[in-house]
């Protein structure tokens, strides 16, 4: 009798689910915040990288991105996302305007508290991507970094990015893309170090930035060079809940590269090769609102 109540209930909850997606969104946004108002409470101010996050040999991702940012200088820039604030700390050393949105508000906290560091002061809102507590195109720059694939309503997001946008504004972003079988593994590995509900980009999740933005343009990252990973677990005995690996990258220097240099280079030409591109561990998209 219990069996048929449980599965009855169960039932009934789906049932609501399908009535209300809100509901079941609300779910993994709370799990969501939770997880990450944990990460801040357990992060040391000292321990935030800041400048390695665009300047680390690793940072393969946000030293494209700066390049193609242009001078920051007196620019408005919203970081969804922020997490802990390394990028909106590092824009605003720039000269940019920052404002930040992050689910947790622990991470807005610890991401104000690194600003005033670093010497510089922050605003910051606690919000979800799907619902942007900023006015319409009052932003020149949108950045989002390792955050659409913790996004449950990608349609909003982009919807509301555009919005904030002020027009020829650009966004860029980077995010783990779903198709290559080692990354995969490692992130089964990794379950107590992210989030269960976060799901990887696909291919119509570019596609989907296209409806909204002009010129979207993706530029894949990753693939020979995750040779890294390889190292870390099999050389350094280091598991993945030990450590986030995507992280730990940042701590390498050139010294310690010179074995994985050539696999980076290599992965200049291998990204770029249709269909061996879609293996690459993180994917860069950029786009323009239109005039």
């Amino acid at each position: 009798m219990g069996a048929i109540v449980w599965v009855v209930s169960l039932l009934e909850k789906r049932k609501r689910m399908r009535l209300d997606p809100m509901m079941d969104a609300d779910t993994t946004h709370a799990k969501e915040t939770a997880f990450h108002d944990g990460w801040a409470a357990g992060t040391a101010i000292e321990q935030v990288r800041v400048r390695e996050c665009f300047e680390a040999p690793t940072a393969l991702e946000n030293r494209y991105i700066l390049a193609r940012m242009g001078p920051l200088a007196g620019m408005r820039v919203l970081d969804i996302g922020s997490g802990l604030g390394e990028s909106s700390v590092y824009f605003a050393l720039r000269g940019a305007r920052v404002t930040m949105i992050d689910i947790s508000p622990g991470m807005i906290e610890k991401a104000k508290e690194l600003g005033r560091h670093n010497g510089v002061e922050l605003e910051g809102h606690v919000a979800i991507g799907e619902k942007l507590p900023v006015d319409g195109s009052a932003f020149d720059i949108v950045y989002t970094a390792n955050t659409i694939h913790h996004v449950t309503g990608r349609r909003l997001l982009f919807e509301e990015m555009r919005r904030v946008l002020a027009p020829d504004g650009r966004f860029f972003s980077y995010d783990p893309v779903a198709y290559n079988p080692a990354i995969n593994v490692y992130r089964k590995m990794a379950d107590k170090v992210r989030t269960e509900d976060e799901t990887a980009l696909k291919k119509a999740d570019i596609a989907l930035a296209r409806e909204y933005f002009e010129e979207v343009e993706c530029r894949f990252f990753w693939i020979a060079a995750l040779a890294l990973f390889a190292k870390y677990y099999l050389i350094d005995r280091i598991h993945p809940n030990q450590d986030r690996y995507w992280k730990r990258i940042l701590s390498e220097t050139d010294g310690s590269l010179w074995w994985w240099k050539p696999l980076a280079a290599m992965d200049a030409i291998i990204t770029r090769i249709p269909g061996i591109r879609w293996w690459a561990w993180n994917v860069v998209l950029s786009g323009r609102k239109p005039l």
